[in-house]
């Protein structure tokens, strides 16, 4: 059993360490907030003092953070981890950043001898509490085989998808196709809600065809129950398609449908809504038809 560092302690990090700690490792953790920091200790991770103190004390560490600038100061920043991280020490990002962050943050470890690869996941908080996450790698093959038996215990899949970078660029397609197909959902219920029909009976009518998907079947049962309690957040998912355009934008691709989710989700953020579930993506589309999914009364 390896001694892990966790540095990330939120919605997604906490379970994740869980996990490791059920298989048996011993994982030292930091985070900046102190409630979630003495949760892990609790369950019984060891306290680290700071993100320096992790590298120093661990060679294989964990972030997860919510965005890139969260990881540069993590990693890069003053106590940071590169301040305390010995040379041969591999650094597993599973954040979900902009993909030349994740290149700029490598070259800096790189520099000190630490092996940096990112490894994004998707599931929300369901999966990573029950260890089940689809986990997309970017990095060399060595790194990859050294991170991929804890990878496993945090997530049912871990595939290398091309160096550095490759992790985050390949998070970000899953975002668009999640958003789309979210927002896409949600003009179907809206539509067949307005016609007088009952979601419930037209998600079981479709759900076994070719309309058919996991996000599909998480995210339409929370619609009609009208249960946006957070396993993914808006303003999360806004930072992601953010990043996808920015991307985009730099390899002169075309996104017109992210960019239209985005605006949807801009305005959600704009309404006080960013904590809510992705799933609220469609409280915008029935504002607009002012119709609201439920069962016909």
């Amino acid at each position: 059993m390896a001694t892990v560092g966790f540095i990330g302690l939120g919605i997604m990090g906490r379970p994740m360490l869980k996990n490791l700690l059920k298989a048996g490792h011993t994982v030292i953790a930091f985070d900046c907030n102190p409630a979630a920091l003495d949760e892990c200790v609790a369950a019984g991770a060891l306290r680290g003092a700071s993100n320096s103190d992790i590298g120093a004390r661990t060679d294989m560490i964990v972030t997860m953070l919510p965005d890139g600038p969260q990881v540069e100061a993590a990693v890069l920043g003053a106590g940071g981890v590169l301040e305390g991280a010995k040379a041969g020490t591999l650094i597993i990002d599973m954040s979900s950043i902009n993909p030349l962050v994740s290149q700029q943050v490598a070259m800096a470890c790189a520099a000190k001898g630490v092996d940096f690869i990112d490894a994004p996941v998707s599931g929300g908080e369901p999966k990573a509490i029950d260890g089940t996450l689809a986990i997309m790698v970017g990095g060399s093959e060595t790194a990859f085989q050294k991170a991929e038996p804890l990878l496993k215990l945090m997530g049912s899949s871990a595939l290398l998808t091309g160096p550095v970078g490759a992790g985050n660029t390949t998070k970000l397609a899953n975002q668009i196709m999640v958003a789309c197909n979210i927002a896409a959902m949600s003009e179907a219920l809206v539509l067949t809600t307005r016609c007088g029909l009952d979601p419930e009976v037209v998600f079981n009518a479709v759900k076994g065809g070719l309309a058919g998907s996991t996000v599909l079947n998480a995210k339409a049962p929370m619609l009609i129950a009208r249960n946006f309690k957070a396993g993914f957040k808006i303003k999360l998912h806004q930072k992601d398609l953010r990043n996808a355009l920015q991307t985009a934008e730099a390899n002169n691709v075309v996104l017109p449908l992210t960019a239209l989710v985005q605006q949807m989700l801009s305005s959600l953020m704009a309404d006080g809504k960013g904590d809510l579930d992705h799933s609220a993506i469609a409280t915008v589309i029935e504002g607009l038809s002012h119709t609201e999914v439920k069962k016909p009364s």
